[in-house]
Formats: structure tokens, sequence, C-alpha cells
């Protein structure tokens, strides 16, 4: 049997997307395969509590990012490398074509002669954690060396603080919602935000609970022109955002960046669909439920059933 490979992991560059790749980062690591992290700048903190032999920034300019791989992996020689691209992009199996890293990735948008192992998606529509774990362990049997082959219903984002109301100024004696009144970008030329959030900012403070909100520096308009009656929270750094998700009552969020982060460190969540499909893209936790569906919003009403539901629970 070959030794095992030091793997050179190309992560997505959304927060979400990163969010559903830490099953594949965690089954590799649980096999022993040393890993190398390939990503946008901002995973390096939100991964620092796992055990990675090294981290590689992408900027998404593949010239650069290619003679950047180049370089370190230069710099940290090993008797065998070989490297995983999640995303399906051209430029992604391009940088580890031209830093000499032979690849495993899914055959998407022509890329097959970069590619060292080129493999078929499979025939079944996956969820998205479902199918990048599928390419990791099939590239894992390529490489002599498998992984563990089903992958659990959860994630798990290492390195979180436990639950600490006290350091955000909870107020224990009544409950605290958490809510992401915004999404960045669109999906298929639609916006991805839910229209009511300020209806039901007012409607939760008039029933006595607290509604707090902590965008990004990047989102500070759009949240407070969305939800200007929500409590706004300094910006905070992910891991201390997830380690706020963890200490409210209840996250209530758009298909976004937030619900993925929200299910990594396993918070009760609600989001709301509207313009993606769940099935594919949704909260990959038992404790998130998702209300609305692809093409249609679901009502004010029904949110805050839902909510109420929810907060009784807890």
């Amino acid at each position: 049997m070959p030794p095992l490979p030091v793997v050179y992991l190309r992560l997505p560059n959304w927060l979400g997307d990163v969010c559903m790749s830490l099953p594949v980062l965690e089954a590799l690591l649980a096999h022993n395969y040393p890993v190398v992290v390939c990503a946008r700048p901002w995973a390096k903190p939100l991964l620092s509590g796992y055990a990675l032999n090294g981290f590689v920034p992408m900027t998404g300019k593949w010239l650069h990012d290619a003679k950047t791989l180049r370089a370190y992996k230069k710099q940290h020689p090993a008797e065998r490398v070989v490297g995983l691209s999640l995303p399906d992009s051209l430029s992604s199996a391009l940088v580890f074509k031209w830093a000499g890293i032979p690849a495993a990735g899914y055959k998407d948008d022509g890329r097959s002669w970069l590619l060292k192992w080129p493999l078929d998606k499979p025939k079944s529509a996956l969820h998205a954690v479902e199918s990048w774990y599928y390419l990791a362990h099939q590239a894992s049997q390529i490489w002599q060396h498998p992984i563990a082959p089903t992958v659990m219903r959860s994630l798990h984002l290492a390195g979180v603080p436990d639950a600490d109301p006290k350091k955000f100024n909870l107020d224990a004696t009544i409950k605290n919602i958490l809510i992401a009144p915004t999404a960045v970008g669109l999906h298929k030329g639609q916006v991805k935000v839910w229209p009511h959030y300020e209806a039901l900012t007012q409607a939760l403070k008039a029933q006595g609970h607290a509604v707090y909100m902590c965008p990004p520096p990047n989102e500070i308009a759009e949240a407070e022109q969305n939800a200007p009656s929500a409590t706004r929270l300094e910006p905070l750094p992910l891991l201390a955002f997830a380690q706020l998700c963890k200490s409210v009552d209840l996250v209530l969020c758009n298909d976004s960046g937030v619900s993925h982060l929200a299910a990594a460190v396993d918070a009760v969540q609600i989001t709301l669909i509207g313009v993606t499909d769940v099935t594919h893209t949704g909260p990959w936790s038992d404790r998130a439920e998702c209300l609305g569906q692809l093409g249609q919003w679901p009502s004010l009403q029904t949110v805050l059933h839902h909510t109420e539901q929810r907060l009784l629970a807890k």
C-alpha cells in the first residue's frame, strides 16, 4: 500500500460552502491524511480549531494562486502529494495543474484534461454536503486510503467556544433571537432575502422577546434598512459570531452563510426559503427548520407561528 499522501484541499469560496465542506476535511483528518487547505484568507481563522498541515491563501486570480501554491509545495516537500478540488471551476483545476499537483475533481466545465483523476458526478441529485463527500470518498479510494463511505447528518465546526450569553450581554430572563436580514448577491437573478424582517422584528419585540442582528461591516447598511427595529451588535470575527449563534435561543436567517454557520455549531435555527432549492443547499442539521420553498417565500404569520413554537420548545 502506498504511503498516505499530503492532500492539498481546495475549498469553495463562500462561507456557507466552506461549512458544508467540513465533513470532507474532518474525514480526511480522521484518516490521518496530512491536509493543506487552499482557501480564501478569511477561512484560516475559521478553521483554526483543526490540526492542519498548512494553509495556502487563494485570491481567485489563478496565475497568482498557482505561483503561491507552487512556491508553498517547493518549501514543504513530501514523498507523495495529491490535490482535491471541491469547486467545479476551471480555474481551481488550472491552479493545481500549474502548481504541479495531481488532482481529483468533478469533470464539470471542461476541465478533465487538467485533472489527474476527473470523476463523474453521482447520477442522482445530492445535497452539496453529500456531493462533496462523495467526491472525497471516490478520490480517497483511488489513493488507496479510503475515508468512511457515508457522511453523518450533522456539521461540526471545531474551535468554537461554548455558549456564553453573558459575553454578548444577552438578557437571560427573556428569549433572545438573532436575525440575519441580508444575503450577498443574487441567486439566478433573484433576491435571496425574505421581505418581512422588520414586521417580524416588531411583532417579536411586542411579545417581549429581544431581537438582535450582527451583520459584517459591508452589510450593515442593508441590514439596518431591512430591519431597523432590531438591535445591531458590532461586527464579530467568524468564530465569535458562531459562538453568538450558539448563545441565542434562535437564529432566524435566509438560506445563506449564516444558516450554514449556525448548522455547523448545532444552533437552533429557522431558515427562510424562497429562491433556492433546500434539497441541495439547505442547512445540514436536524435542528434547522426550513420554511418556504423554491419560488414561494413563507408568509409573516407562518414564520411567527413557527418561531413561537421553537421558542416554547427551548
